[in-house]
């Protein structure tokens, strides 16, 4: 009855979807739940797999985390860095998961699993991964998937999980149990190559404002390969092709070397460890 309910509510609300620019440019169609809501899910979704997902007992783990997060959210326009109309600040859990995975949830909750720092190998590379998961909250695209599956299905159930294939089958499982956020969003549903692009646009110019070297960001891609062998790591596994990818970020690091070298000059010099 939730779930109907819910939907019915979000179906009424389609009249009310708007047309914008995403922020490389791209039209995108959003407004099928309010950015209030979409906080709420998020607040929700995360507080739910918190309960169904064992946190590192690392405190050092749990501290470098907050320090990247805090540092990228730092660097966002000043209506994003306080949880997109939330009245809290941005909260983050680390997860104890061999997969190497991270998220971020309208509302301003990020999620990092511990297979991350397989891969990510020192603080510039953690925020290379942050900073693209953020780049998807920051350009919408969690309203404009909604959006896009209630304009498709004409009743937005909200169905799927949460946390797909991308995201572990730990998560998977806990995710079709029925009734919960979980189960109703497809919040973290693999995106559109088109909002990975973007995620990473975003997030490279983001890393460089708050003092991360956006070069990093080809080095991460390159650890993700190497890790992946024959097999790409989930994370990577619904992205444009890895090597096009690798050479676009390079690209763009050459143009985001001044803003990272003034972002150092100014003061910005993280030390997250």
């Amino acid at each position: 009855m939730k779930t109907l309910l819910l939907s019915l509510a979000i179906t009424a609300t389609l009249a009310a979807c708007a047309t914008t620019t995403s922020p490389t440019g791209r039209r995108q169609y959003v407004g099928a739940v309010s950015q209030a809501e979409l906080n709420q899910l998020g607040a929700q979704a995360f507080a739910e797999l918190k309960q169904q997902k064992q946190q590192t007992p690392n405190a050092q783990q749990r501290a470098y985390v907050s320090c990247v997060v805090d540092t990228v959210v730092a660097a966002l326009p000043p209506d994003w860095r306080t949880a997109t109309g939330n009245t809290g600040n941005w909260d983050e859990a680390v997860f104890l998961d061999e997969d190497a995975n991270a998220f971020a949830l309208p509302g301003g909750k990020v999620g990092v699993y511990t297979g991350i720092f397989e891969v990510a190998r020192n603080q510039d590379q953690l925020a290379a991964v942050i900073a693209h998961e953020i780049g998807h909250v920051v350009a919408h695209h969690h309203d404009e998937r909604i959006t896009r599956q209630a304009g498709a299905s004409g009743v937005l159930q909200l169905v799927g999980a949460l946390l797909g294939s991308r995201y572990g089958s730990g998560v998977a499982n806990a995710a079709v149990q029925g009734g919960s956020i979980l189960a109703q969003t497809g919040f973290l549903l693999p995106g559109s190559r088109a909002q990975e692009t973007e995620a990473d646009v975003v997030g490279q110019q983001l890393m460089a404002r708050a003092g991360f070297d956006p070069r990093a960001a080809v080095n991460l891609w390159q650890n993700m390969i190497a890790a992946g062998g024959s097999r790409p790591p989930e994370w990577i596994s619904t992205h444009p092709d890895p090597e096009s990818r690798i050479n676009e970020l390079r690209a763009r690091a050459s143009d985001l070397v001044p803003v990272f070298e003034q972002a150092r000059a100014a003061g910005k010099r993280p030390n997250c460890g």
